[in-house]
């Protein structure tokens, strides 16, 4: 395969990790990229973990760039990263992810080979050996949102009126463009973060991509999906929200609360920063509404 060099001498890719708690797990990562033979640096940012995550990247891995931080949430400690990043190519990456050379560099090439491609993403593949649909799927639009917590997408899952979530109607065997892609396997050129000016803070955890994707792509560049290239993905780790995260988790049941709470507070962000001025009060009030009722069940669910 081609070798990849950056020019001037710099970083062809830096890979940011933002750790919350996920101590083995990070190891595990860790382990995983120093063996990958590409000229790359690998940069933790540790919002304030409390399982020893930062002793632990300091003593084993003395080549990984460590930044402790206050908990400022997701899209801070990826500003920060960004900053101390040198890599013409930024992956942000989850500790619970687990990227190859082969991905890595396939992922690049088509960068590099794709003007107005800003970024691109992975298969991700979860333990069960599904898909990880999250990492394929459209812009939330009132109606994609609706038809997809209406389980109509489930039941025409090949229908583009239907299945604009999971973009279902996509052939998943091509590389093609999608609307969004969650930021456990995200990799971007480093020109297009600077464009956007970054991640925006106000959102703490959970919509942060919904919202970088969506303001790329308002910039004119695209994100595509490489079938061709997987990742395996231990969803859900930090957060453990998720049913197939439960046995890996190390979240508290405080956090994990916390984390379904978060997730509808995100919609209501994403909505009210990019579509409240869109859509009249009769589309925007049961859209809030809807938010609430979802809350509230998350909220009382075991």
């Amino acid at each position: 395969m081609q070798s990849y060099k950056s020019a001037n001498n710099k970083i062809l890719l830096s890979i940011i990790i933002a750790n919350y708690n996920t101590k083995e797990i990070l190891k595990l990562c860790l382990n995983n990229l120093i063996k990958i033979p590409l000229n790359i640096e690998i940069i933790v940012v540790d919002n304030a973990s409390t399982d020893g995550s930062a002793q632990m990247v300091s003593k084993e891995f003395k080549n990984v760039v460590l930044y402790k931080s206050t908990n400022k949430g997701i899209s801070a400690a990826y500003n920060l990263g960004f900053k101390k990043s040198r890599g013409d190519f930024i992956l942000y990456l989850g500790s619970d992810a687990f990227p190859t050379k082969e991905s890595l560099s396939e992922n690049i090439r088509f960068l590099q080979q794709n003007k107005k491609v800003g970024a691109v993403t992975s298969a991700l593949y979860l333990e069960n050996g599904k898909l990880d649909l999250d990492a394929h799927r459209g812009i939330p639009t009132p109606w994609v949102a609706l038809t997809h917590f209406l389980y109509l997408d489930r039941v025409f899952s090949k229908s583009k009126i239907f299945s604009g979530y999971f973009l279902g109607y996509k052939d998943m065997q091509v590389p093609h463009a999608v609307g969004l892609c969650i930021s456990h396997y995200l990799l971007v050129k480093r020109e297009v973060i600077l464009k956007l000016n970054g991640w925006d803070e106000d959102f703490f955890v959970f919509g942060e991509d919904v919202d970088f994707c969506y303001r790329l792509q308002q910039i004119g560049f695209f994100i595509y999906y490489l079938p061709n290239c997987k990742v395996k993905h231990l969803k859900g780790v930090s957060v453990g929200t998720r049913k197939h995260s439960t046995n890996v988790s190390t979240a508290s049941i405080t956090t994990k609360k916390r984390m379904r709470k978060l997730s509808t507070n995100a919609m209501r962000m994403f909505y009210k920063k990019h579509f409240m001025h869109k859509y009249p009060f009769y589309v925007t009030y049961p859209v809030f509404a809807a938010t609430y009722i979802m809350e509230f069940l998350r909220g009382i669910k075991k």
